[in-house]
């Protein structure tokens, strides 16, 4: 890891909401992180490659996901939130597979405060820690009759993030955000027993990589919609023994996924 950087990128996201705070006013209605829960369902399109073996797991996904938001009366906030989404995926690589069961859940926690540079405008800066699993189920014959195998993986990152939201007519307002992902750890388990070749299980460890996310929400009362986009890049993990000689690894792999989310706060 390369932990020297992390206190720089900390330092550019929270300069960037404290540089307002000279200017902080009271916050309009509209453009204050709101307290309560929050309930969405996302459609999303996913794409997972390992450019150095000319692997892809791609398709469409259906999820959900939940909030809760604490604030306070000088502007700080936590929230908390969740996510789980599923897709039957497509494989191409050592010959083309369907119907390949993919899970993916999400939990965080993040701390962060609002500042208000005018009435109608907020920068919410904010920093927690996260957790990834992914399950993914390539048992059985490709097309060329390569046998398949399950995967297990699990990333623990820190999410830096910045919110601005800002009124544009009425009683609309629009909210991006941007967010970089600071890889802490990672680990994959590759059930390479169910191949039936004899060879053992494979648990990797992963330590370098990053990930962001970026969105932009319409809102309007007690919804808001909008597109977003996730990305990771993960280096090669280390490499362990699995048998008759032979040694495994993850290999150094990205994962895009984009889609919409409508969501319902109360």
């Amino acid at each position: 890891m390369n932990l020297y950087k992390l206190p720089l990128i900390a330092g550019a996201v929270l300069m960037a909401g404290c540089a307002c705070a000279a200017d902080e006013q009271s916050p309009g209605d509209s453009v204050g992180t709101r307290a309560g829960w929050e309930l969405a369902i996302q459609l999303s399109d996913y794409h997972y490659d390992e450019p150095g073996l000319d692997v892809t797991i791609w398709g469409p996904r259906l999820g959900m996901s939940a909030a809760y938001t604490q604030t306070s009366t000088r502007n700080w906030f936590v929230r908390v939130d969740g996510r789980v989404s599923y897709g039957s995926l497509k494989y191409e690589g050592s010959g083309t597979q369907d119907g390949i069961p993919d899970l993916v859940f999400e939990v965080r926690g993040n701390v962060g405060r609002d500042f208000f540079p005018r009435h109608n405008i907020s920068l919410s800066p904010y920093a927690g820690l996260g957790y990834r699993y992914l399950y993914n189920d390539l048992q059985g014959a490709t097309s060329t009759g390569h046998a398949g195998y399950r995967r297990y993986s699990e990333y623990f990152y820190i999410p830096l993030g910045l919110t601005t939201r800002f009124n544009v007519s009425g009683k609309w307002s629009v909210s991006p955000t941007i967010e970089y992902d600071y890889f802490i750890s990672g680990t994959q388990e590759s059930r390479l027993s169910d191949t039936g070749s004899g060879l053992g299980d494979a648990h990797n460890e992963q330590s370098d990589g990053y990930g962001y996310r970026a969105s932009v929400m319409l809102e309007k009362g007690a919804w808001a919609f909008g597109p977003w986009l996730h990305y990771w890049h993960i280096e090669d993990s280390d490499t362990v023994s699995v048998g008759f000689g032979v040694s495994g690894m993850e290999p150094q792999n990205e994962t895009r996924e984009y889609g919409l989310e409508l969501k319902y706060r109360f």
